[in-house]
């Protein structure tokens, strides 16, 4: 048993709220916890994280570093022509 009066009271069944709904139960020093994002809305857990390559960055670190090939290179160009008609 902890020391009485040096530790802060303990909550075993804390409730997590989530825009006004409880989202989950866990241990805490305080009785409920209100958060803006858990792991059940956020984009990276839920798998609606959209990577944007704005003016082709990423195309471009990748042909600097040699990472794609000749074939996606071609591929670029075309892409580039296509759009330019």
């Amino acid at each position: 048993m902890p020391k009485e009066g040096i530790h802060p009271q303990w909550y075993p069944d804390a409730r997590v709220f989530c825009e006004g709904k409880e989202v989950m139960r866990v241990g805490s020093t305080k009785p409920e916890i209100h958060v803006e994002v858990w792991s059940g809305n956020h984009p990276f857990y839920t798998g609606t994280q959209k990577i944007i390559d704005t003016e082709g960055r990423v195309d471009r670190f990748l042909r600097k570093y040699g990472i794609l090939g000749k074939d996606n290179k071609d591929k670029d160009k075309e892409k580039k022509e296509n759009k330019e008609q």
